[in-house]
């Protein structure tokens, strides 16, 4: 008998000429039926899930809003205005109490000064001679620069190397001895003479030595210098800054002085004049010290206004009588003077009014001018306003949302489309009970029932849908006469209407929330259908190995009885 050994059996009908195959495959397929149906509900559990996953973020969106409501801060805001903001402009904080207040600015406050004698820096010559003083060395104000000057039409050329007695042979010889120039030491003055008018200066001078020297048309034949020439060198040392009084520091180099109560230290060998003008401007002393080169003196002046003096002394050395100080004039400071909606004088040391002088909490008011001006004082509804723009827009989003999720739509055919959500209890429950929490009236001690609500503010139901308007006109004024009692609506800690919504958000969204649960249980679901699918495709898997068996077993038969009957046929002829 023949063997059916090398005979490939898994061939679907090679003996037996039939396609088991493609019957084991109908036959899995037939038993894979269900997995359709299991796929179809998975996919709208899956939609459902992601619907409430973006239901969550409307809800985050509601609850964000209703916190901003109940913070207490923003209905405290203050706004000021001044109704003549060229006399005083003002700003106010939470603090300050509504109402309009009357200023009337009488005096402005002013800072305290000290002017120094005038003079203070030698002359410069020691001497009437004044050969050794070279243009670029000596103390002028200004430093002369070289060039031509004109003197009755007759250029004089000098350089800053010449001394100051070259200039005055150059003047004489330039004008054929008409005009002759000298120095007074005691006076610290040039003077020109000359028998007739002098005429000094033309467009074309290219020098400055005329108004360096100071010397100006008179319509005579006598020309003096208007000022003294001399000035104090700030970037010099002490001991060499042209002082008329020379500094001393007692000899040890520890010289020192108080100024408002302040030691200012000095070495009059190493310091400069500038070094100890900026050492008193960084001090604590709360002045300005400062020298003024035109009018040759010294200068302390308070850094604050007020009706106060400065006091100062020397300690060590002479620094404050050799610059003049110790023996200057005290113009004081003023204290600004005003009144308030025409109550008694007030008095205040600066020229911003707080509330220390005025007597209202956390107004400031700084007076530019004398006058009179009106500050209001009004609640500041812009963050308020805002904020409730903010809640309506996400309960807007939210409830749209929903119902555009839960209705159903109708082809052309006339086939109809359920929603996401049709149907779904817990998202009908949170659209209604966000429609109640939000529009029941609250119950809270002190409230007015005119606002009890929010239809009393401008936000009502549209007439359509879930959704609300606002009307920013009603909320304006709403916010104008009853600022308290939208603030009680809103952010009481217990009954208001953000605390209501901002714990029905919680409970919806927190651990353990409705929605949280619920997506909990659309996830089970959906892993619970695919163990499902998991399973069948084993049983199908066993199911159709079994199969392809009992067809290789019906195929080796069918071959071995061919292979039987070929041999008979063949020997038993």
């Amino acid at each position: 008998m023949a063997s059916t050994s090398g005979v490939d059996l898994s061939i679907s009908g090679l003996a037996s000429g039939f396609d088991w195959k493609t019957v084991v495959q109908q036959l899995a397929q037939a038993e894979r039926a269900p997995e359709a149906v299991w796929s179809k509900n998975q996919t709208k559990i899956n939609a459902k899930n992601s619907a409430y996953t973006i239901v969550t973020s409307y809800l985050n969106q509601v609850q964000l809003a209703a916190k901003a409501l109940k913070d207490n801060t923003i209905y405290d805001n203050r706004s000021a205005t001044s109704s003549t903001p060229a006399v005083a402009t003002v700003s106010s904080s939470a603090s300050t109490k509504v109402g309009t207040y009357s200023f009337n600015i009488t005096q402005l406050a002013t800072a305290a000064s000290l002017t120094g004698s005038s003079n203070v820096s030698s002359p410069i010559s020691s001497t009437n001679d004044v050969s050794g003083v070279t243009l670029g060395a000596a103390n002028f104000a200004t430093a002369v620069t070289a060039g031509t000057f004109s003197v009755n039409g007759a250029q004089v050329t000098v350089a800053t190397t010449d001394s100051l007695q070259d200039v005055f042979g150059k003047i004489s010889t330039a004008t054929g001895n008409a005009v002759t120039a000298s120095y007074d030491s005691t006076t610290d003055k040039i003077s020109l003479t000359s028998p007739n008018n002098i005429t000094l200066g033309s467009a074309a001078d290219t020098s400055n030595f005329l108004q360096v020297a100071k010397l100006y048309n008179n319509n005579s034949g006598s020309v003096t210098s208007n000022d003294t020439l001399g000035r104090v060198n700030s970037s010099a040392v002490l001991t060499s800054a042209h002082l008329g009084t020379a500094v001393n520091d007692g000899g040890s180099g520890a010289g020192a002085f108080s100024i408002n109560g302040v030691a200012i230290n000095f070495n009059a060998s190493t310091d400069t004049l500038q070094n100890v003008l900026d050492r008193i401007n960084s001090s604590s002393a709360g002045v300005t010290a400062s020298y003024d080169v035109v009018n040759n003196n010294f200068s302390l002046t308070n850094n604050t206004t007020g009706d106060v003096g400065i006091s100062l002394s020397d300690t060590t050395g002479n620094f404050l009588a050799a610059t003049g100080l110790a023996g200057g004039n005290l113009n004081a400071g003023k204290n600004l003077n005003y009144s308030v909606n025409g109550g008694a004088a007030l008095v205040s040391r600066s020229n911003t009014i707080d509330g220390s002088s005025s007597g209202i909490t956390g107004l400031s008011v700084a007076a530019l001018t004398l006058g009179k001006t009106d500050v209001m004082v009004t609640g500041d509804t812009t963050a308020i306003q805002n904020n409730i723009q903010s809640f309506v827009t996400a309960y807007n989003n939210l409830q749209s949302y929903i119902t555009t999720n839960s209705a159903s739509s109708t082809d052309s055919t006339g086939k109809v489309t359920a929603g996401t959500l049709t149907g779904d209890v817990d998202a009908a429950n949170i659209a209604s009970t966000l429609r109640s929490n939000t529009f029941s009236p609250v119950s809270i001690t002190g409230l007015s029932t005119t606002f009890s609500q929010l239809a009393n503010l401008g936000i009502k139901s549209n007439g359509q849908n879930n959704t609300v308007t606002l009307d920013s006109t009603a909320l304006s004024a709403a916010l104008t006469s009853n600022l308290g009692d939208v603030k009680k609506l809103f952010s009481d800690s217990t009954n208001g209407l953000a605390a209501k919504l901002d714990q029905f958000v919680t409970n919806l969204t927190g651990d353990n929330g409705t929605v949280v649960t619920h997506q909990a249980s659309l996830t089970k679901q959906s892993t619970s259908i695919d163990a499902q699918i998991a399973n069948l495709e084993k049983t199908i898997t066993a199911d159709a190995n079994h199969w392809t068996k009992a067809f290789q077993a019906m195929e080796t038969a069918q071959s071995q009885l061919t292979q039987e009957l070929n041999y008979l046929t063949k020997n038993f002829k």
